[in-house]
This record gives C-alpha cells, sequence and structure tokens, in this order.
C-alpha cells in the first residue's frame, strides 16, 4: 500500500489508528514526512508528488488532495508540493501517468493551482507540459511555481540550453507517443524516444563523429527514417540530397495525424523535417526517383526510405462488396451509410483509428481484430485511451478473427482459435487495414554497387516509426 491509499477514505477500510477520520488517514503520512525531516534536518529539501486528481471512480478527488496539502503545509514539513494526475490503482487512473497525445498541453495545471490556493510552500506542476511556452504560461498564469518536465527532455535533452539561447524554433517537441519511452520503461528495455533514438543511446551516438572523406549521398523517400537519415548524414558533414515523390515529406506520419487524438504526430514531421533543413539537406519533392535518375545524379551513397503500401491478402468476395483500404480511409474516401468493418490484422493505431474515426463521422462500426484485443501493440495508455474512445463511440470490438470474404452486405471472418466461421450482416463497406508490403524497388539498381545502397525503414521490414528513425540513424552514422 502506497501513503495515498491511505489518504482515501475509499480505499482505507482500516479501524485502526490509521483509518476512519480524515486524520487518522493523514497518520501514516505525516508519520512517514516527520521521520524524514528527523532525519536530514531543516536545510535539507523535502518534498511531496501528490496526484491532484487520480482520475478513477474510486481515486483519490481533488478536494481531498488539496486538505492533504493543506495540512501538511500547516506542520510545516514540506518545502514543496509536486502536482500530478492519475493512479496505477486503476485502468482509467493509469492512463494519466503519462498521458497519451489525446490529453492537451498543461491539462494538470488547474490541479496544481488547486493545491497553491490552499499551501505556501512551492507548487510544481507536471503533466504533459513540452514545450517552454506552455510552462511560461502556467507560471505566469500563476497555476505553479516550476513545471517538471521528463518525456520532453527524453525527446529533447538540449531543450533547456535550446530555450536559454532563444533557440526555441529548434526544440524537438514531444508528441506523446509513448512508445519508446513508457512503453520501453513497461517491458524491461532502456528508455528512449522515436523521434530522437539517440537518448538512451548516448555511448554509440552521443556525439556524432564529422566525416574527413565528405560524400554526396542521395536519400530516396521523405519519411521519418529518410529524415532522420539525410540530418545526420549532413551534421557529419556529407552532402545530402532527399527526394520525395509526394508534395509534402512526413510519410504515414501524415497519416497519423489526421485521426482522432493523433494530430500531434504531425509534429514530429516538423521536428525531423526541421532537423534536416537545418543541417543543410537539399530537398527534391514531388519526384519520384527510378533507376535513371540515381545514374544522373551519381551519389557515393544510396539510402532507400521507399517504405511500404497497403497490404491486401486473398479475399474471396461476390457482389462487388464496398471495399477499401485504411489509407483511403484516412484521406477522405467517402463510405455509403450503414455498418462498416473495419478489418485489423496489425493491432496498432491504425485500425483502432480509423474505427474510431468513422464512428465520428456517424457510421455504425465493427472493428474486427485478429490479435486478442484493439490495440494490442500499442503503448498501455494510449492504448486504452483510444479503447476507452471506441467505446464511448459505440464501436464493436470482434478480437481474435480474421477476414476471409466478403459481399455487397456480408463480411465472413474465421475465428483464429476455434477456426469457425463469423458472420457480420448488415455490413455496407469494409476497410482494410492488413499490414503492409514493402516497395523495394530500388533496393536493386542495375550497375550500381550493392554494397553502396543501404535499405531503411518500411522497405525492409515494415514496422513502425520508432525502428524507422534509429534505422536512419544508424545508417547515417556509419556512411
Amino acid at each position: 500500500m502506497y501513503p495515498a491509499q491511505f489518504l482515501n477514505p475509499r480505499t482505507n477500510l482500516r479501524t485502526d489508528e490509521y483509518g476512519g477520520s480524515a486524520e487518522h488517514r493523514l497518520r501514516f503520512l505525516r508519520a512517514a514526512l516527520t521521520s524524514v525531516r528527523a532525519a536530514v534536518g531543516r536545510d535539507f529539501v523535502v518534498g511531496m508528488r501528490i496526484s491532484g486528481d487520480e482520475m478513477g471512480g474510486d481515486g483519490l478527488r481533488p478536494d481531498e488532495s488539496q486538505a492533504v496539502c493543506a495540512s501538511l503545509d500547516a506542520d510545516g514539513l514540506l518545502d514543496y508540493v509536486s502536482v500530478c494526475a492519475g493512479s496505477s490503482s486503476s485502468l482509467s487512473g493509469a492512463v494519466h501517468i503519462a498521458a497519451p497525445m489525446t490529453e492537451s498541453a498543461a491539462y494538470t495545471a488547474p490541479l496544481a493551482a488547486a493545491v497553491k490556493s490552499v499551501v505556501r510552500v512551492p507548487v510544481i506542476v507536471a503533466g504533459r507540459i513540452n514545450q517552454p511556452h506552455e510552462g511560461d504560461a502556467v507560471i505566469a498564469q500563476g497555476q505553479a511555481d516550476a513545471c517538471a518536465m521528463t518525456r520532453a527532455l527524453i525527446c529533447d535533452p538540449a531543450m533547456p540550453a535550446k530555450a536559454e539561447r532563444s533557440e526555441v524554433d529548434s526544440i524537438r517537441a514531444c508528441i506523446g507517443c509513448n512508445q519508446a519511452c513508457m512503453g520501453h520503461f513497461q517491458r524491461g528495455c532502456a528508455i528512449s524516444c522515436i523521434q530522437h533514438p539517440e537518448t538512451g543511446r548516448e555511448v554509440r551516438f552521443g556525439t556524432l563523429q564529422i566525416t574527413r572523406r565528405p560524400k554526396s549521398v542521395m536519400v530516396i523517400g521523405g519519411g521519418p527514417g529518410g529524415l532522420k537519415a539525410a540530418a545526420v548524414a549532413a551534421e557529419r558533414g556529407h552532402r545530402v540530397a532527399l527526394y520525395e515523390a509526394a508534395s509534402r515529406v512526413g510519410g504515414q506520419m501524415l497519416l497519423a495525424e489526421l485521426l482522432p487524438g493523433r494530430s500531434e504526430f504531425g509534429g514530429a514531421v516538423t521536428n525531423l523535417e526541421g532537423e534536416a533543413r537545418r543541417a543543410g539537406v537539399r530537398f527534391v519533392t514531388g519526384t519520384t526517383v527510378d533507376p535513371g535518375l540515381v545514374w544522373s545524379e551519381q551519389p557515393d551513397e544510396l539510402i532507400v526510405v521507399t517504405g511500404a503500401r497497403p497490404f491486401r491478402p486473398e479475399i474471396e468476395t461476390l457482389d462487388e462488396p464496398h471495399m477499401v483500404e485504411a489509407w483511403d480511409v484516412i484521406r477522405g474516401h467517402t463510405l455509403p451509410a450503414g455498418r462498416v468493418l473495419v478489418a485489423d490484422w496489425r493491432g496498432d493505431w491504425i485500425g483502432l483509428g480509423v474505427a474510431n474515426h468513422l464512428a465520428r463521422l456517424g457510421h455504425r462500426v465493427t472493428l474486427a481484430v485478429t490479435g486478442y484485443a484493439a490495440g494490442e501493440h500499442l503503448q498501455q495508455y494510449v492504448r486504452n485511451a483510444m479503447v476507452a474512445a471506441a467505446v464511448e463511440a459505440k464501436v464493436e470490438i470482434l478480437p481474435n478473427v480474421r477476414l476471409r470474404g466478403a459481399d455487397d452486405d456480408t463480411a465472413y471472418l474465421q475465428h483464429t482459435l476455434t477456426e469457425r466461421p463469423v458472420l457480420v450482416a448488415g455490413v455496407s463497406a469494409v476497410v482494410l487495414a492488413q499490414g503492409h508490403a514493402s516497395v523495394t524497388d530500388l533496393l536493386e539498381v542495375d550497375g550500381f554497387p550493392r554494397e553502396r545502397i543501404h535499405a531503411v525503414g518500411d522497405c525492409l521490414s515494415p514496422r513502425t516509426v520508432e525502428e524507422a528513425v534509429l534505422e536512419g540513424l544508424t545508417v547515417a552514422a556509419a556512411i
């Protein structure tokens, strides 16, 4: 039992001197702080972090947290209070331990302000404060005396120094994806960042070696891996040109930012593109690269980051069902009215995100997941926030099924455990989120030395932004 559970009348059911009245429930924490203060003396700073709202049905509530802080402040036991949100004691509350991008910037500041109104000591606030101007606004409004930033510094360890130099445009802002920070931590791995894989790998990549033999480097593909590869290669002194077939760089991140609660993925595009431009990369957009262009450019090194396209497995169809790719829906393809079945093979943000998107548009949605749960490969807090949104939008979720066929009003599924048929009737359209197939056309260019061609990202194997950016860094650091 941790101290906050003593404070909560809904979880502290003790009948001894540590339960019952508010004063008795506070006894354990007060004794702990008294013991700490006695051990370290008055000259040592002692503070306490407390959740201003545990955000769960039985969690500690704002008025209760404020009363605790006021009592301890009156005792003179604290030099500061650090206010956050959420609790690990409930799934709904745990989302706020490291809130995903579905929560707005500095959304915990009002909780800190409420505590600040009842204590005399400084108040620190934590929770989705990603950039200096956000912290400045919180402090200027009197909601807190200081702001704590963790994921923001994992994403950009140089942020304080950049802010001090007024180089705010170069700050790499955290997007709250939670994948390589909290996701790694909860798997027992070293933390990192999908935008800045140097974090956690400082010994290997912390100091880039400037090349003694500058080369011309041609990067084909402006997705996350291509942008990172181009930036790092240019920072090391190579002459780098990045080619992108579309009018904008960003790759699949431009799709991710269009889904509900995922708009901050656009920030990753801004950050990675900014790194590359500041490093001196030459951008060529709206240009499809073929072997002829490679030979006309005559690069010393070729980094291929051509990504992937939607994969469509063999699906039996009858009567021409309305069947489209998830990418089409994200880009604005209009579906007929009625129930839509989203067939999700990967269990990531695409199927679940598209289901939520279609539900917001007014469709009745069934999300058919091949795995055990919707979004099962997403970090826990991200997944729970997205699944909660799906439940609120009345999305029906069918786990452990794969799509086998469809006609004009029925989707034919197969249960992955029993292999028995599962039919979903009254379906007006089927949306496919069935994974991706690598685009490998330029992994070999006739006559171009194979050892000078480097594959990065989905063209090597379809995965996520994290792997693409790490591979871009790894390849560019080795050239």
